[in-house]
């Protein structure tokens, strides 16, 4: 397994396999390896002949007194998961690298960003777009493979590609999740025991959410006020509980068609968010 750490020794690498007609797929990820990033890396492996994975926490797409500080590292830990999986390289840049000295380039979108989590993280997209664009350039990977638990995310990346046209097809992978249902995170091991007992809430109310449209339900203030109750009574603050169109990410007025429905809440100073398809 490859460690690479700048962006010439990583496309060397790929460029040599490429040479070989070998397909690359990346896995970008902020490190703090669980389950479902490994579950990302086995999905990269059977739709390319060869495996990247990039760990770097990205201080672009924290704002202020958001935890890039506290970000768990585990490095030594992350590399010791991935030895038992087909990675074939990990690309780990460092801050300096990445962002040099005088860095004054951005990427933006019009649109996505605008809703759910970039209202109350208005600079988080924007960094997330920078650096999937540097990742894309220095690993000119075939696949990109990205989890659905970040939806929103997810969907920015897509709208990304068509705009500025890179050459690299996005893969969705599914939210991989705890027996209970939460969906696994980093941040996860933040929560206290009686936090993490109480967190299931989320998927819970989702899968509430999505069983009364099933049933017939169609009016999503009627649906979202329930849910915050639910939520609430858990002792979570709800940032957000949307439903909305899946492709533009608007609230929808009537459910009359597919729809994805999202949430955001804190239990103490810990973030999670959740989504489902409905």
């Amino acid at each position: 397994m490859i460690v690479a750490s700048t962006a010439d020794e990583i496309r060397k690498q790929v460029r040599e396999w490429r040479v070989s007609g070998l397909t690359v797929a990346l896995v970008p990820t902020m490190g703090a390896l669980h389950e479902g990033h490994l579950s990302l890396v086995r999905t990269a492996s059977k739709v390319a002949d060869k495996v990247v994975v990039s760990i770097f926490v990205n201080p672009t797409q924290f704002g202020p007194n958001e935890d890039f500080d506290r970000y768990p590292r585990t490095f030594d830990a992350d590399l010791q998961q991935l030895s038992n999986l087909q990675c074939d390289a990990i690309y780990a840049p460092t801050a300096s690298q990445m962002y040099k000295p005088g860095f004054q380039t951005s990427v933006e979108l019009a649109h996505l960003p605008q809703h759910l989590c970039g209202l109350g993280r208005p600079v988080h997209f924007g960094g997330v777009a920078l650096v999937v664009s540097k990742l894309f350039i220095a690993c000119e990977p075939d696949f990109a493979v990205f989890g659905e638990k970040d939806f929103q995310q997810v969907r920015v990346i897509e709208q990304m590609v068509s705009d500025l046209d890179f050459a690299v097809k996005i893969v969705r992978s599914p939210t991989v999740r705890e027996p209970d249902g939460l969906a696994l995170s980093s941040r996860n091991r933040y929560l206290s025991q009686e936090q993490r007992a109480a967190a299931p809430v989320l998927y819970e109310t989702l899968v509430s959410m999505a069983k009364s449209i099933e049933a017939g339900a169609s009016d999503p203030k009627a649906l979202i006020e329930h849910g915050i109750k639910l939520i609430s009574a858990k002792g979570m603050e709800v940032e957000y509980l949307s439903i909305v169109d899946p492709i533009d990410l608007e609230d929808v007025e009537l459910v009359t068609g597919p729809v994805r429905i999202l949430v955001a809440a804190r239990l103490g100073a810990t973030r999670l968010i959740d989504n489902i398809a409905a």
